[in-house]
């Protein structure tokens, strides 16, 4: 085995967000518009006969069952082991590392199935309990065949895991087993969405809500122009009766860029911007990191996830809620690329608020920024689109009709929770701040189908500009694609340009099928229903081309992984907190960047509040000795703390992908 195999033992990477790779869902040279094919992927094929697509510029080494794909600088390992007969996937895994890197010992978190597919009869991933502070990011994926079995294992830093995850995709994605055809409805004539067929789909969105415990989803579909059916299922809020309609208002979280950029589209076409001008052009007070990034960020930079610029999520989760529209730019001119511009996929929220505002004060130059962006897109985009209950505003969409957030608690168990942390969002709303309902997305995607205009013919915005949006920038899979606030894909060989959106007990998408001149929208208020969100297309191109019935195996995988990851999770903390650990915290820590992290006592329980997140708090007692802080309020999203020392000062440290925030003790 060559010695740049074996010696890939990164530490540097916090524990992953993602459970198994199934789960898996993100200035050198600058490039305006990366041309479509500009990225020189490479098919490959294994010893065993699977075939497989290497990313450009990574490394390819073969040595017997063994095909290793190397990042640049061996940062990241991709792993593929034709292993063969197997008396299950676990030890085919080990018999996997024996092959990569004999001397591996990491121990196993979670095994998890999910349901067959793309040839492969069992698909099994595997996680690993590694320390938070070794930082290093270590995963496994079994897939069978018959009775052969081949293991993809990926293992690097965090960071470059974070860095190149469009990558580790496209190879995941793209594995297959010998002689195997791909499934495809390219060439097929597509039904139109009859009372029958709707009907299908309902019964799917219904049975899916029951599986995973979704209390609503706001349902609209679109055929022809026209909108064939909207409304909802389920209730706006468990123990109520209130259903929901299709006026029920949800966040649609980043489902917001796509009307972000459509937005600038309406600019562009009066004049006032070009996709191509520098950002400085036209908004002078921009920067981003040094001179030479601010100078080469172009408009079409700040919407197409292509600059390189890392997501930097905590960076406003983390800080008061509160700030002025301006935070956006002050945190920008801080921040720098982790990557050539039009290089890789990095998923960046603050670039695209930062595009919203530039879009306000580009419409209403004297106003406030957040005002001026408000009435920009009243004005540029719901209005026009016929959209009247759509906006940024929490008070007013928090009335009435509306949809409230839920998530699972420690024990499993679905409840309704706060939407005070998706108040942090308002901040820097364009990245993700728009509340919406059933019918106005209908109307959004109506749009989006007719090239412009709106059901009633009017035009909203050019056809030239609104497909400019659509232009395939970088990948983020096999097949797939990031325009600007939009992605495009081929799926099951048809074109799909869809986003999705997620914040807590939010989760939504919309998808668009051009070719058929059809379109979809699926709100749901859980954190759960991500898990239909990819299930419900499956089942659209079943009910549109006659396809075989999918889809809802995938839910019922789905259900059973979760439920095994939430008693793993579980397992692993003690709820109540550690007393010794917790008595021995101090009130409060500081970090210069994100602000305080305080513990207080609540009715005899520990909580934590840091910015947007707060809640009661467990312990978990980590492999290398250490104890992490994770809060445990119900909701997928929370924040795990390790606890440590420098200079004699006691400290928590809160890491994402690529950053590091450590908060010391204020004495």
């Amino acid at each position: 085995m060559p010695v740049t195999m074996k010696t890939a033992r990164i530490s540097a990477s916090a524990r992953m967000l993602h459970e198994t790779l199934i789960c898996l869902c993100v200035a050198a040279a600058f490039l305006a518009v990366i041309p479509l094919g500009a990225f020189a992927n490479t098919p490959g094929t294994t010893p065993g006969g699977v075939s497989y697509t290497a990313p450009e510029d990574w490394d390819v080494r073969s040595e017997g069952a063994l095909t290793v794909l190397a990042a640049p600088a061996d940062e990241l390992l991709v792993a593929l082991a034709d292993v063969g007969e197997a008396a299950s996937a676990s030890d085919a895994v080990l018999a996997a590392w024996a092959l990569f890197d004999p001397d591996a010992d990491y121990p196993v978190r979670l095994e998890t199935a999910a349901s067959p597919r793309e040839g492969w009869e069992a698909r099994v991933g595997i996680s690993y309990d590694i320390p938070p502070n070794d930082r290093l990011a270590v995963q496994a994926l079994a897939l069978r065949r018959g009775g052969s079995w081949t293991v993809m294992i990926v293992r690097g830093s965090q960071a470059a895991q974070g860095r190149r995850s469009a990558a580790v995709s496209l190879i995941q994605q793209s594995l297959r087993p010998a002689g195997y055809e791909r499934e495809s409805f390219a060439g097929r004539t597509p039904n139109a969405l009859t009372p029958e067929r709707i009907g299908l789909l309902r019964d799917f969105v219904a049975e899916a809500m029951d599986a995973l415990d979704v209390p609503g989803v706001g349902l609209a579909l679109i055929d022809g122009g026209e909108i064939v059916w909207q409304g909802g299922l389920g209730v706006r809020q468990l123990g109520a009766d209130d259903p929901v309609t299709a006026d029920t208002r949800f966040m649609i979280a980043s489902n917001t860029k796509g009307m972000v950029t459509l937005l600038l589209a309406t600019l562009a076409d009066e004049g006032a911007l070009e996709w191509d001008q520098p950002v400085t052009e036209v908004y002078p007070e921009f920067r981003l990191g040094s001179d030479e990034t601010t100078n080469a960020t172009l408009m079409r930079h700040l919407v197409c996830a292509c600059t390189g610029l890392p997501r930097k999520d905590f960076g406003f989760i983390l800080v008061e809620p509160g700030a002025p529209a301006t935070e956006t730019f002050r945190q920008l001119a801080e921040t720098q690329p982790t990557s050539g511009f039009g290089e890789l996929f990095q998923y960046n929220n603050l670039l695209v608020s930062a595009a919203g505002y530039i879009g306000g004060a580009l419409a209403y130059p004297d106003m406030e920024l957040g005002a001026a962006f408000d009435l920009a897109m009243e004005t540029r985009v719901f209005a026009p689109a016929g959209m009247y209950r759509s906006g940024f505003d929490f008070a007013e969409a928090m009335q009435g009709d509306w949809a409230r957030p839920h998530g699972r608690n420690i024990d499993g168990e679905v409840v309704e929770i706060s939407n005070a942390f998706n108040q942090s969002i308002i901040t820097h709303r364009p990245a993700g701040g728009a509340w919406s309902t059933p019918a106005d997305m209908a109307r959004y995607v109506q749009l989006e189908l007719s090239g412009g205009l709106t059901s009633e013919g009017q035009r909203v915005v050019s056809e030239a500009n609104l497909m400019e949006r659509r232009v395939r920038n970088v990948p983020t899979g096999e097949d797939s694609w990031y325009g600007m606030g939009l992605f495009d894909e081929i799926a099951w060989g048809v074109p799909v340009v869809s986003h999705g959106g997620t914040l807590l007990g939010y989760r939504s998408n919309f998808y668009l099928l051009p070719e058929a001149g059809i379109g979809a929208v699926v709100l749901t208020n859980s954190d759960e229903g991500a898990v239909m969100l990819r299930p419900f297309l499956r089942r659209l191109m079943e009910v549109v081309y006659d396809g075989e019935p999918q889809a809802m195996n995938d839910i019922t995988a789905a259900v059973e992984r979760m439920a095994r990851q939430s008693d793993a999770r579980r397992a692993t903390l003690t709820v109540p907190g550690d007393p010794a650990v917790l008595d021995a915290l101090a009130a409060q820590y500081h970090n210069a960047e994100t602000g305080y992290i305080t513990i207080r006592d609540v009715d005899g329980e520990t909580w934590l509040r840091a910015g947007a997140i707060e809640g009661p708090v467990a312990t978990r007692n980590n492999a290398d000795g250490t104890v992490s802080l994770v809060t445990v309020g119900a909701g997928a999203i929370g924040l795990e703390a390790v606890i440590g020392e420098q200079d004699g000062v006691p400290t928590l440290t809160v890491r994402d992908s690529q950053h590091e925030y450590v908060y010391r003790a204020r004495q």
